[in-house]
């Protein structure tokens, strides 16, 4: 999976980081070090790491993730990255 999405809410800055959905890379999941979870009401799951996104950003670039964008959407900010594939 070349594309992925982090994120986090304002005032949160410092973590925790959502790094994922039901559907990421388990390698990646596990590299990171994220917990998979699913909050009370929602059918969906998500990664989520206790480090901020600077820390993530970082160790995704360590392993050929590229950011593409990063936006501010109400009170959360996302960050796309995409890693090329051979």
């Amino acid at each position: 999976m070349p594309y992925l999405l982090i994120s986090t809410q304002i005032r949160l800055e410092n973590g925790p980081t959502n790094v994922g959905d039901e559907y990421s890379d388990p390698d990646v999941m596990n590299y990171l070090g994220a917990r998979k979870t699913t909050v009370l009401g929602n059918n969906f799951s998500e990664y989520h790491v206790d480090e901020p996104p600077r820390l993530v950003l970082d160790k995704l670039e360590k392993i050929g993730f590229r950011l593409l964008t990063m936006t501010g959407v109400g009170q959360t900010l996302v960050w796309c990255l995409h890693k090329e594939t051979d």
